[in-house]
C-alpha cells in the first residue's frame, strides 16, 4: 500500500528545520508533498511563486517529494494530491496547544486524512522563518539557518 504524505506550510524563507523534516518524511513516506500555501492572514517576504520555487531549488535530492502551491483549505488540497497523512513539524510545547486543534478540525473536516507530528533534529529546534526573517532584515547572518540559495535571496531582498 502506498501511502502519500502532505507538508503544508507558508516556507517563508524556507530552513534547514523544515529541509530536516522534509528529508525523514521523504523516507517514511512513498511521496510527500510539499504544500506551500498562501496564507492571507500574514504578508509574505516572498511570493508564492518564489517560495515554490526556493522549495524546490533546495529538494532536488528527495525524488519522491513534488513541490505545490496551494490556496485552498488544506484538507481539500490533501485529498486532490492523494495525500493520506497530513505531516506537521514541533518545534516546542508551546507549538502543540495551536497544533493540536488544527489536527482536530482537520480530523473533523476530513476523518479519512491522519495527522503525524515530526520533531525536527536538536539543531534545528529553535529556528523559525519568522526569527529568520527579522534577523535578515537587520543585516544579521542566517547562513547557519537557512540553504545558500535561501540566504542568497534573503540578502537580494534586504539590500
Amino acid at each position: 500500500m502506498q501511502i502519500n504524505a502532505i507538508y503544508p506550510g507558508t516556507f517563508d524563507p524556507i530552513t534547514n528545520g523544515h529541509l530536516d523534516l522534509i528529508a525523514r518524511a521523504s523516507k517514511l513516506y512513498d511521496k510527500v508533498i510539499v504544500a506551500v500555501a498562501v496564507n492571507r492572514g500574514k504578508t509574505p517576504l516572498f511570493s508564492l511563486d518564489e517560495r515554490v520555487a526556493l522549495v524546490k531549488a533546495v529538494t532536488p535530492e528527495f525524488p519522491n517529494v513534488q513541490v505545490i502551491g496551494f490556496d485552498n483549505l488544506l484538507v481539500d488540497c490533501a485529498k486532490q494530491h492523494g495525500a493520506d497523512v497530513i505531516l506537521r513539524g514541533l518545534r516546542a510545547v508551546s507549538d502543540f496547544e495551536y497544533e493540536f486543534q488544527l489536527a482536530g478540525m482537520n480530523r473533523r473536516l476530513a476523518p479519512q486524512l491522519e495527522t503525524v507530528f515530526l520533531t525536527p533534529a536538536e539543531q534545528y529546534e529553535f529556528i523559525s522563518s519568522s526569527m529568520i526573517r527579522e534577523i535578515a532584515q537587520l543585516n544579521g547572518d542566517v547562513s547557519c539557518f537557512v540553504p545558500d540559495i535561501v540566504h542568497q535571496c534573503l540578502i537580494k531582498k534586504f539590500s
